[in-house]
C-alpha cells in the first residue's frame, strides 16, 4: 500500500503507515519541513520517541520500551481506506510534557479508525527541556511549535490518505489535551482544526509564566551542547511544585502559541471533554478517597464547559480488584481498543477481550462525524 505525500512516497501495511517525518528540527530551534526523499520510504515501524526519563505513571501503566533519539519527529496514520474522505482524528500523547510516545503500542490506531470510520493520526513532539525550555535566544514552546507542524503535514496530506482535511478533530489526553486546548486557543491554528476532544486535561494547571520557565531552566546554562543524558539528568534535577503535579517544564504563555488563560482565549466550538472518576489514583494509589476525590477538580472545568459547545462524561469502569481504581489513563485503551496488547498494571484483573468493547469508541465515533454523542453506557464485561 503506497501512498503519496508533499516529501515523497510511503509504504503503509494494512491501513497503517507508521513513522513517518513532518517535520526536522536542530536541538532549541523551530521544526522545519523534512527534506524531500526519492522512490518509496517504508512506513512500517514506529519512529523513536523523543529524549525522556522513565515515566512518573510507570508503575500504573508499565515501561515504555521504544529507542528514543532526538531526531524524533514523526506521525503515524491508521486509515480504513486511502479511498474516501473521512474525518481525521490528530492525536496528542500525554506524559506530564515529559515522557510518552505517539508510537507507543497503546496508541494504536487500527481499531479506532475502524470502527470510528475515520484516518487517526498520532504523533511524537519534543518533551521536557528540549521541547520547554525557556532559554535565552531559544524560542518557548517548541514542543507545541512540533504539534502545530503536525497539523499543518495533516492538512497539506491527509487527503491521500482517506481523510477530509475539513474535518479535523483535534485529541489528546492529559498533557497532550493540555496541549490541545493551548493550539484551540492559539490564531496560529485559525481554520486547522473543526473540533476539539479533551481528555483528562489538567485544567487546574495555568500555563507557566516567562519568569517561572526561566528561572526552572537555569539549571539547563552551559549544558546546550551536552550529550544527551547529561541534558535528562539536568532536567529531572529540577523539583516540580511541592504538593502540585505540575511539571517543572511546561506550556509557558507566549502571547502566540500559547495564551495566558487558555480558556479565556478559547473559542467557541464543538468539543468532547471527559475525567476519569479517580484521576489520581495513577499518581497516589494508596491515598484516601477523600483526596482522591477532591484531587479531580483539577482535571474539570465548569467554565470551560460553559464557554465550548461541549459533550462531557466521567469514566467510572475499574479492573476489578486493582488498586489503581479508575485511574489517569484507564480509558486511553477503551478509545484505541487496545488491552490485548497493553499489559498495564493499572488493567491487571481485567476480563479478556475488552479491546472488542466499542462503546467508548462509539461515542467519538459520533463526535468525529459532527454528530452529538449518545449517552455512554457501561463496558460490556466479556
Amino acid at each position: 500500500m503506497i501512498v503519496e505525500t508533499t516529501t515523497g512516497r510511503v509504504r503503509g501495511a494494512d491501513g497503517a503507515f507508521r513513522g513517518i517525518p513532518y517535520a526536522t528540527a536542530k536541538r532549541f530551534e523551530r521544526p522545519e519541513p523534512p527534506k524531500p526523499w526519492t522512490g518509496v520510504r517504508d512506513a512500517l515501524e514506529a519512529g523513536p520517541a523523543a529524549p525522556q526519563p522513565p515515566s512518573r505513571l510507570e508503575r500504573a501503566l508499565g515501561p515504555m520500551p521504544l529507542p528514543q533519539s532526538e531526531d524524533c519527529l514523526s506521525l503515524n496514520v491508521f486509515t480504513p481506506s486511502v479511498t474516501g474522505n473521512r474525518p481525521v482524528l490528530v492525536w496528542i500523547h500525554g506524559g506530564g510534557f515529559s515522557s510518552g510516545s505517539g508510537g507507543q503500542v497503546w496508541y494504536t490506531g487500527t481499531r479506532l479508525a475502524r470502527d470510528a470510520d475515520a484516518v487517526v493520526v498520532t504523533l511524537n513532539y519534543r518533551l521536557g527541556a528540549f521541547g520547554f525550555a525557556v532559554l535565552d535566544g531559544v524560542p518557548p514552546n517548541l514542543g507545541i511549535a512540533d504539534q502545530l507542524a503536525a497539523l499543518e503535514w495533516v492538512r497539506d496530506n491527509i487527503a491521500a490518505f482517506g481523510g477530509n482535511p475539513a474535518e479535523i478533530t483535534l485529541g489528546g489526553q492529559s498533557a497532550g489535551a493540555q496541549s490541545t486546548l493551548a493550539l484551540w486557543s492559539s490564531p496560529r491554528t485559525n481554520g486547522l482544526i473543526k473540533r476539539i476532544a479533551l481528555q483528562s486535561a489538567p485544567l487546574g494547571m495555568r500555563p507557566s509564566t516567562g519568569e517561572e520557565a526561566n528561572r526552572n531552566a537555569r539549571t539547563l546554562e552551559g549544558l546546550r551542547d551536552a550529550p544527551v543524558e547529561r541534558l535528562l539528568a539536568a532536567q529531572v534535577s529540577v523539583p516540580g511544585k511541592p504538593g502540585s503535579l505540575e511539571p517543572p517544564f511546561q506550556l509557558v504563555a507566549d502571547g502566540d502559541l500559547v495564551a495566558e488563560d487558555l480558556i479565556e482565549a478559547a473559542p467557541e466550538g464543538p468539543a468532547l471533554v471527559s475525567w476519569t472518576r479517580e484521576e489520581l489514583r495513577a499518581f497516589m494509589p494508596d491515598a484516601p478517597q477523600e483526596v482522591i476525590d477532591n484531587g479531580n477538580g483539577f482535571f474539570t472545568s465548569d467554565r470551560l464547559v460553559k464557554k465550548l459547545d461541549a459533550f462531557t462524561y466521567r469514566f467510572d469502569w475499574q479492573a476489578p480488584g486493582n488498586r489503581f481504581g479508575a485511574c489517569h489513563c484507564l480509558d486511553i485503551p477503551f478509545l484505541f481498543g487496545t488491552h490485548d496488547v497493553w499489559p498495564a498494571p493499572m488493567l491487571e484483573g481485567a476480563p479478556k477481550g475488552l479491546e472488542n468493547e466499542t462503546g467508548l469508541r462509539e461515542v467519538w465515533a459520533a463526535f468525529l462525524h459532527g454528530e452529538r454523542p449518545g449517552a455512554l453506557t457501561p463496558p460490556k464485561l466479556p
